[in-house]
């Protein structure tokens, strides 16, 4: 599986965490991240673009699962350093006894979530520090804050791509929610590999020269991402460009995002 801890922490080595922070305009980050960020958006300037409709598409899927899904539980891996509308912040504006664990293996993200994230006093907010890989930890973790005889929303946001082939991020992700029960909702999204292939496979590659320490980036096609889904009743539209899920009368339309997203509930 390669559960191993990460790297002990490097300013000098761009992390994802802090290369998406650049991205979104945050200051949470250091040179070697924003130089990350900036290369690899010369080389696909969908970058940014995508990176801010992947935080809307969070929005929106944690809007419906708090609302018309009825989801009080939220586990989100990979969550990267606070920005606007984490996903407590959106699940406890509509259910304020929401409960939600972060999972994230950067101490660095997590030291800025522990003191910028704060819940309801209905809801409960968690943090756990832990490589997605590893699973068991990571549930046996989230089970001091999750009932997991209970649905709980499952928040794969823009991870899934850190986990090469080779640690097999489907049965990472069967794993996942092999423990959870009926009810529960995988929410997915993924850099494309058939969007925009020439540009998202050199921004890749200038990614990964700078941030290998904390695993390569792999883009992945529409049919392999669905297959992520598999398991699930995969909701209307199905996997799809991010700002085609859902959008609201408001959400910014734009075009040739190379990212898939989708949502899924277990039956």
């Amino acid at each position: 599986m390669g559960a191993e801890r990460p790297p002990e922490f490097d300013s000098g080595v761009a992390h994802p965490a802090r290369v998406y922070d650049a991205w979104l305009g945050g200051t949470h980050h250091f040179s070697a991240d924003q130089e990350a960020a900036e290369l690899a958006a010369v080389a696909n300037p969908g970058i940014v673009p995508a990176v801010r409709a992947n935080r809307a598409f969070l929005g929106r899927t944690v809007r419906y699962l708090a609302g018309e899904a009825g989801i009080r539980q939220f586990l989100d891996i990979g969550t990267g350093i606070p920005a606007a509308d984490n996903t407590h912040e959106v699940a406890q504006s509509v259910a304020p006894d929401s409960r939600v664990v972060y999972v994230d293996n950067d101490r660095i993200v997590l030291a800025h979530a522990r003191a910028l994230l704060e819940g309801t006093p209905e809801g409960r907010t968690d943090y756990i520090e832990a490589d997605a890989r590893d699973v068991e930890s990571v549930l046996a973790e989230a089970a001091h804050t999750l009932d997991f005889s209970r649905p709980v929303g499952l928040m794969l946001v823009a991870i899934l791509q850190y986990i090469p082939d080779a640690d097999d991020p489907y049965g990472l992700a069967a794993r996942l929610l092999d423990a959870l029960p009926s009810g529960s909702h995988l929410v997915l999204s993924h850099p494309a590999s058939d969007i925009g292939a020439d540009e998202v496979a050199e921004s890749m590659r200038v990614y990964n020269e700078r941030a290998a320490a904390h695993g390569a980036a792999t883009p992945r096609t529409r049919d392999r991402v669905r297959r992520f889904f598999d398991g699930t009743e995969l909701l209307a539209p199905g996997v799809v460009a991010l700002p085609d899920w859902r959008p609201g009368p408001h959400d910014a339309r734009a075009a040739n995002i190379p990212m898939w997203g989708g949502a899924g509930r277990k039956p």
